[in-house]
C-alpha cells in the first residue's frame, strides 16, 4: 500500500504548467514540522515535493500561495532523469489525491497584519469585556461567496 497523509505550509507559490496533451500539472513543496525538537530545542521540518494533476492542480494554484496551510493525501512516486551534466537525477514527489484548505487566504492576510501590529495571530486571551455585538455582526455570512444556495432535503441526511 502507497498512501500518504501530510497537514504543512507551502514553501513557494504553486508552479502550474500544461503538458503536451493540455493538462494542468502544479508543483510546490511543503514544510512538514517535524514532531520532535533538535539538541537546540528548535523544531525541524521536512519539505516535501508535492505534485497535482487536472482540475486539482488549477484550484491548488487558483487558491493557494507560500504559507498557505493544506492537508493533503496522495502517494510517494519515485523517478529519474538525466540531468543536464549527464548525471541522473532521483526524484521522490507526493502526488495528490485529495487535499483541504486548513487556512484561507483572508485569515493569512489578517494574521500578517496582526503580527505587524504586535498581536499573534492565535491570541487566545480573555476579550470578555469586548463583548458588544452589533447587528451587523450577527448577520455577516461566511458562506456569502461560495455561489449558489444549496438545497438540502431531510431524506438527504444520514441522520
Amino acid at each position: 500500500m502507497n498512501k500518504v497523509f501530510l497537514v504543512g505550509r507551502l514553501t513557494r507559490d504553486p508552479d502550474l504548467r500544461y503538458g503536451a496533451s493540455n493538462n494542468a500539472v502544479m508543483r510546490s513543496s511543503l514544510a512538514v514540522d517535524r514532531q520532535f525538537t533538535n539538541q537546540n530545542g528548535e523544531r525541524e521540518a521536512d519539505f516535501i515535493n508535492i505534485v497535482a494533476f487536472g482540475n486539482r492542480a488549477e484550484t491548488m494554484k487558483k487558491y493557494l500561495t507560500k504559507g498557505s496551510q493544506i492537508a493533503v493525501s496522495g502517494r510517494i512516486q519515485t523517478g529519474s532523469y538525466d540531468g543536464q551534466d549527464g548525471k541522473k537525477v532521483y526524484t521522490t514527489d507526493v502526488v495528490i489525491d485529495e487535499f483541504q484548505f486548513l487556512d484561507s487566504k483572508n485569515s493569512r492576510n489578517q494574521d500578517t497584519a496582526s503580527s505587524d501590529a504586535g498581536v499573534t495571530p492565535y491570541d487566545f486571551s480573555d476579550n470578555s469585556s469586548n463583548t458588544n455585538t452589533t447587528e451587523s455582526d450577527v448577520d455577516v455570512d461566511p458562506f456569502k461567496d461560495f455561489g449558489d444556495k444549496i438545497e438540502i432535503d431531510d431524506s438527504d441526511l444520514p441522520f
